[in-house]
């Protein structure tokens, strides 16, 4: 990964991240900035896994490493507010 793209990643994971809430069902009780970073966290996955099965590359929108973006920011999301919920109360 070069740096343009991590850079490219860290951005486009504020908007994954909530994305990845919207798509996990029920109300999450995490605060915004988790929900941010962890996006960050799932676009930076998901560039690699898209690198590493040579979809990251494609004409026009990289559709593939988009969804897989959205399914590690989703899996994040749900799998923090179960934990962080517990957590708290």
């Amino acid at each position: 990964m070069e740096v343009t793209g991590f850079f490219t990643a860290i951005i486009i994971g504020l908007v994954i991240g909530a994305l990845g809430r919207l798509v996990v069902p029920g109300k999450q009780n995490i605060p915004i900035w988790l929900t941010l970073l962890i996006g960050v966290v799932a676009a930076i996955l998901g560039t690699l896994l898209a690198g590493a099965f040579g979809v990251d590359e494609t004409p026009g929108i990289d559709w593939i490493e988009l969804f897989l973006q959205i399914g590690f920011a989703a899996a994040g999301v749900a799998l923090v507010a179960g934990t962080y919920g517990r957590r708290r109360h």
